[in-house]
């Protein structure tokens, strides 16, 4: 039993794993069969990828509860889940950002190839967040508040963006199909991870509506804006999330 938070967090490894591969392969491409040419299209893998990064985060979150359920802890533990978390969250968003640019380039008249350099900045979402992990490895941690938005938040709106542009709520999907809007979302969402922003967590002691009362508005605002927006619902969930955090005084707890 000591054994299975590692397993958990293996699992969400593994995860993102497949989330890259199904991410890598989210292109239309040209196959041959017979001698005969044809288009096979891929953008349904990216959906798949998105799937499974928001599975992994669902084996990030048990991880931890049953360390503490079971009360193990280990340096191998913690190392293993950052390593575990920036290929699920910071990786294999970044490439999900990478096929965003590609295609947003791709839909220019006369486009032919992409340029890697106006490509490469899809990347900098997984340096930031390695380093936000750094960071927060190595500064004691609070259980009242997280310092910068934690990489598992921040991947999980980017996981999102398949789905958005799959069903373009409210024209948000083809609006994000501009290189320098996807430009604007890496810039804020790099700064978000690595801010000095301070942002309540979901642990609780000794419940009380007073003490927590902005958890329990930001869970009930998720689940009643699912039916209006959608997949927007994650996004909107993202911003509500930091707005309400600047209300909040972690300093109650």
């Amino acid at each position: 039993m000591k054994h299975l938070p590692n397993i958990l967090t293996l699992a969400n490894l593994f995860c993102g794993c497949i989330a890259i591969a199904f991410i890598l392969k989210s292109q239309p491409f040209i196959s041959e069969s017979q001698e005969v040419q044809y288009w096979v299209t891929g953008t349904p893998q990216a959906y798949y990828g998105s799937l499974f990064i928001f599975i992994a985060a669902v084996f990030d979150l048990f991880d931890g509860m049953v360390a503490r359920w079971l009360g193990v802890h280990s340096p191998i533990g913690k190392d293993l889940d950052s390593l575990a978390d920036v290929v699920s969250f910071g990786v294999a968003p970044s490439m999900i950002l990478f096929k965003m640019l590609w295609a947003a380039y791709m839909m220019k008249p006369h486009a032919i190839d992409v340029s890697m350099i106006g490509l490469a900045p899809a990347f900098l979402f997984a340096c930031f967040g390695a380093l936000r992990l750094a960071r927060f490895n190595n500064s004691g941690g609070s259980t009242a508040y997280f310092t910068g938005v934690p990489i598992p938040a921040a991947g999980l709106v980017v996981a999102s963006f398949p789905l958005i542009n799959l069903y373009n709520p409210l024209g948000v999907g083809l609006g994000m199909q501009n290189e320098w809007i996807l430009y604007a979302i890496i810039a804020v969402l790099c700064w978000l991870m690595v801010s000095q922003i301070r942002l309540f967590t979901l642990k609780f002691s000794g419940f009380s509506f007073k003490k927590y009362w902005a958890q329990v508005l930001w869970v009930l605002l998720t689940l009643a804006s699912v039916p209006f927006l959608k997949t927007l619902s994650i996004p909107f969930s993202f911003l509500l999330y930091i707005t309400l955090s600047f209300a909040y005084k972690p300093s109650e707890q």
